[in-house]
Parts: C-alpha cells; structure tokens; sequence
C-alpha cells in the first residue's frame, strides 16, 4: 500500500511545511484546508517538484462528524491515509469573561472536537505516523489565553495518553508543542501579546518532527526549540499559582 500522509491546515505555515516534508520522502498527500485556491497551489508544486499525488479536499473541520466525513470522502477516492498530522487550530487572545462565545466555541470545536474526530476516525489504519499539535501554552496555566492554553493542554495529555496505548505498536506517535512560529497563527489571534518566547520558522518546527520520528525510539512528546523545552520543563518545578503568574505577566494579562 503506498504511504499517505494526511494533513489538516495545510494551507499554510506548519501545515504546508509538513506536506512538503512527506512528499519529498516519497509519501502522497492529502491537503485538507478551507481555502481550496491555496490548497491547489500547493498541490501543484507538490506533484511538480517531488512526483507524488497531491490530494486537495476543502473542508471546514469545525463541524459535528467531520471523521467519519472524511474517512468516507477518501475512501471513495480509493485513499486510506498511514499519516495523520492533526494540525489545523487556532487561538484567541483576550479576558475570557470579554470573548466573543460562538468564537470560543469555534476554537473548541476545531482544536480538540475535530482533532479527537479525526484521530478517532482514522487511526485504525495508520501505520506511519500520528502527529498532533500541541503548543508550549499546554504546560501551565494560560491567562488571556485561557481557552487555547486549556485544549493545547487537551492535545498534549490525550497524545501521550494514545502513545502509552500503543506502546507495542509500529505506530508512532507524537504531540509536537511549538512556541511562537512564524506564521499566520498570530493575524488569527490579532496580538502579538500571545507571542512568549523566541520565534522559530515553520522550517525549524516541523524538523523537529521529523528528527523525532525519525529516531529509534519516538517520544510521546516533544518541545521545538532549546529554550523553549527549558521553559515547559522548568515551569514543572514551579507551583502552579506561580507558574499562572508568571504566564499571565507575559501574556499582558
């Protein structure tokens, strides 16, 4: 069976980075995005510079069901994925009590509902690998960031928590946190207050990936960025009323 890598938000930043990265190791992709004119831009380039198929599907994610949607979209294209990369979110920023709830709620749904959907939907056929974005806000308390902090923390627990599972698996499985990255990440958010901690390019977060999975032995989960592993480490050593205090002075809270 020829290796897929399934990719969610592929239509830019770490999306797009990690199609290109699984096709030039040979792999077909599936792009899955909103924006289908970027999508098909990229599939273009994709099946031009690395000889591969390049699958678009333009989908909202956000919705009830997208699973089994699909599953059944690509199984009636003849495409069962071995990769899934679970990459398509997004953050807000703000005092919870001042956000806008169909806006939080969206932000739910998309983080963890359609991520958990997806995984759920998939992963009996994956052989490759499962990537799930967390982010360094999953390791303390988030203020002003409240609502994304909490479903990073989501991915990250419910990642290691299937990599512990799958323990006797060839599956590997992997919750990558990023800190600041330059991307589109922070128009979405409309502040650069969200932004703790040194940028690193979607280049440099997605290699980190790959070093991982590439290696003998694939942790659970993994940090991009020296300092920002320091950070997530040592903010474990810390209570966590300091922890949210310290975040929440960096976050303009």
């Amino acid at each position: 069976m020829t290796s897929t890598a399934l990719i969610t938000g592929a239509s830019s930043g770490l999306g797009e980075e990690f199609a290109t990265r699984f096709a030039a190791r040979g792999e077909n992709v599936v792009l899955v995005a909103r924006r289908t004119d970027r999508l098909n831009t990229l599939a273009r380039r994709i099946e031009t510079e690395h000889g591969v198929t390049a699958t678009v599907v333009a989908m909202d994610l956000g919705v009830p069901g997208v699973g089994e949607a699909l599953r059944t979209t690509l199984a009636d294209k003849g495409i069962t994925p071995t990769t899934l990369v679970n990459n398509a979110g997004f953050g807000t920023h703000g005092r919870f009590a001042d956000e806008d709830p169909e806006r939080v709620a969206a932000e739910i749904a998309l983080n963890v509902s359609a991520l958990v959907d997806l995984t759920h939907a998939f992963l009996p056929n994956l052989t490759g690998a499962l990537i799930n974005i967390a982010s360094t806000a999953a390791y303390q308390p988030t203020p002003n960031m409240a609502v994304y902090g909490a479903t990073k923390a989501f991915v990250l627990n419910f990642t290691e928590a299937l990599a512990f599972e799958h323990r006797a698996s060839s599956l590997k499985i992997l919750a990558l946190s990023p800190g600041p990255t330059r991307t589109e990440f922070f128009d979405v958010v409309g502040s650069k207050d969200a932004a703790v901690g040194n940028f690193q390019t979607s280049e440099q977060v997605v290699s980190t990936a790959m070093r991982a999975l590439d290696s003998r032995r694939t942790p659970a989960s993994i940090v991009s960025g020296l300092s920002n592993k320091i950070s997530a480490g040592g903010v474990r050593l810390v209570p966590r009323s300091l922890a949210a205090k310290i975040s929440g002075r960096l976050l303009k809270a």
